[in-house]
């Protein structure tokens, strides 16, 4: 299977869609990816669960165990700390969202209660252009015995 992306926004998709047009994107949730079992050789979670309360975290991470080959790799990087965040302004503008932002303890054990092994880490402090501390896990789905 080739390279594709979901999104819950159908905005963030047309702007996917506009910027490479080549690849296929589709409106969808984590937690329901329309893909079979033992399908995808990678995933990317790149600043995509941090909007996600932490509830529906194991869902999500069960979702990505189950559509992983064996020996598929999941990289993941967001924002970490332990802050539950309502931002009312952003980038001059009002918004409306929130932000869960937990320890990356906790989303290593997390990925790990779903079957995957983490097998390196990467923690960056605030700094710079970085505003929060934000760390990026590289986790496998083991091999079949």
């Amino acid at each position: 299977m080739s390279a594709f992306g979901v999104d819950l926004s159908p905005k963030m998709i047309g702007l996917a869609r506009h910027a490479y047009p080549h690849l296929r994107f589709t409106e969808g949730s984590m937690t329901s990816l329309e893909t079979g079992d033992d399908e995808l050789g990678g995933i990317l979670a790149w600043y995509s669960t941090h909007h996600t309360p932490p509830q529906w975290l194991p869902a999500v991470f069960a979702e990505f165990h189950r559509t992983l080959a064996p020996g598929g790799y999941l990289l993941w990087g967001d924002y970490v700390g332990d802050e539950h965040l309502h931002p009312t302004q952003g980038y001059g503008r009002p918004v409306s969202y929130e932000s869960y932002l937990l320890p990356l303890d906790r989303m290593a054990g997390l990925l790990e209660q779903a079957g995957l092994v983490v097998t390196a880490r990467l923690e960056q402090e605030p700094g710079g252009r970085l505003r929060r501390p934000h760390a990026c896990l590289l986790a496998r789905k083991p091999e079949r015995p």
